[in-house]
């Protein structure tokens, strides 16, 4: 093994100049426990005794030719300094090893962060530089440049600001591009989980960008870019932003209501993610009423906690129940008798939904059956050509549809069981039943 690695190390060497970093990081699988700098001034120390002993052990001039110029090169680059000509590898980077730790440190000034990693974006001539070395050595024991630079960077920021480097979940990266001469910023965005009440209609749960313009603003928008005025992320997003001096927010929400429908009962689980932030030890009871007082009754959020990535797949997939109350108009006054009978047949029937006619620019055309838990009928008008109707049913059933039939796109439906036209004038979602995070 001596042997191999002083013959790997010779030819090496004879390339030209290079610093104990570099030679020491074409070891870098042996030894573990060294650093790459101490691995390479042993290497070339032990070269340079290996040509002393050869020359005091024998008179053969050509085997001492061929040891001579890795032990002249190994002596003559130990300890490399800025004054020495520069590594052919590294181009003299590990000399400045420092200077990119203060760099990192500047721009992490004024985030909050507790973990934190170091990647590194070579140039091209650094990544050919090592592409030739490890071809003309032949190692198998080597680590990539950007490997040590990570790793010795990464020392002198956790040692110089007391926080941990961790590989799996940083709060912020530290990208260093050595062609540009500049450190590249990788913020983890904070995610808060929480529940929206939605108090009155006619607000969408998130920004819609205007048809027409695409958002950049035209006549049909009024030049605002938007469909709607407001949203429920856009009544959350300020005073996020104002808190954690975050870039932006994004809002993911466990299903949506329609935009004419109230969300009533405990609420929708949510999640929004500030993007970017620059602050994330937040007081979430204070963003709550920041938040509320913002909303001036349109909507109002509770619960809110601390999440994480992974959760938002979580409530994007949560299977829920939903209650709803329905405000129904008939188009022919109905019975009492007559509105059971009906509602006794949904109850009872799985429904069948091709996907409904108002959606179907946006969604799949399939056929999906869903399940009715209960349905009841709370009030019908004194005329008969209204009623309040609770159902609970699964997530996922369109109820507006289940009303109407949608010309024959759902079955069974209400209006079909009645023989009556029948639409849904007023929804209010009060009650999501799921686990969620």
């Amino acid at each position: 093994m001596t042997n191999n690695v002083l013959t790997t190390a010779s030819r090496i060497l004879v390339e030209g100049p290079i610093c104990d970093h570099c030679i020491g990081r074409m070891f870098a699988k042996l030894s573990t426990g060294l650093s790459n700098d101490q691995r390479g001034a042993a290497i070339k120390l032990a070269l340079a005794l290996e040509y002393d002993i050869k020359r005091s052990e024998t008179s053969d001039d050509t085997q001492l030719k061929l040891l001579a110029p890795s032990s002249i090169y190994a002596r003559k680059t130990l300890g490399m300094k800025d004054d020495d000509n520069k590594c052919w590898v590294c181009n003299g980077l590990f000399q400045h090893i420092d200077t990119w730790a203060k760099r990192v440190i500047t721009a992490l000034e004024g985030y909050e962060f507790d973990t934190f990693l170091i990647g590194t974006r070579p140039s091209g001539l650094l990544i050919e530089n090592e592409e030739i070395v490890w071809a003309t050595s032949g190692t198998r024991w080597a680590e990539p440049l950007k490997t040590e630079m990570n790793r010795e960077v990464g020392k002198r920021v956790e040692a110089r600001l007391k926080k941990k480097a961790d590989l799996k979940n940083p709060h912020i990266v530290g990208l260093i591009d050595i062609a540009q001469e500049k450190v590249e910023l990788d913020v983890r965005s904070l995610y808060i989980f929480g529940w929206y009440k939605k108090m009155i209609r006619g607000i969408p749960q998130t920004r819609w960008p205007c048809r027409e313009c695409k958002g950049s603003g035209c006549e049909h928008c009024n030049f605002t870019g938007s469909m709607y005025p407001e949203s429920v992320d856009e009544l959350i997003r300020p005073e996020v932003i104002k808190m954690t001096g975050a870039k932006d927010t994004v809002f993911h929400g466990a299903g949506r209501e329609d935009i004419d429908a109230l969300m009533l009962g405990t609420g929708r689980p949510f999640i929004v993610e500030a993007v970017k932030p620059h602050k994330r030890r937040i007081d979430l009871t204070r963003l709550q009423h920041k938040i509320n007082r913002y909303a001036d009754g349109k909507i109002a959020v509770s619960g809110l906690t601390f999440a994480c990535h992974s959760d938002v797949e979580l409530i994007k997939q949560a299977k829920a129940d939903k209650v709803y109350s329905l405000r129904v108009s008939f188009k022919e006054q109905i019975s009492e008798e007559k509105l059971k009978s009906a509602i006794e047949i949904l109850s009872q029937t799985p429904i069948i939904q091709q996907t409904p006619t108002r959606v179907a620019h946006r969604r799949a055309d399939l056929k999906r059956i869903r399940n009715i838990h209960y349905i009841k009928f709370e009030q019908l008008s004194t005329d008969g050509i209204s009623a309040v109707i609770e159902l609970k049913c699964e997530g996922g059933l369109y109820v507006k549809e289940l009303v109407s039939g949608d010309d024959g796109r759902t079955t069974p439906s209400l209006g079909a069981s009645l023989g009556v036209e029948a639409k849904v004038t007023e929804l209010d979602v009060i009650e999501i039943d799921g686990i969620f995070i």
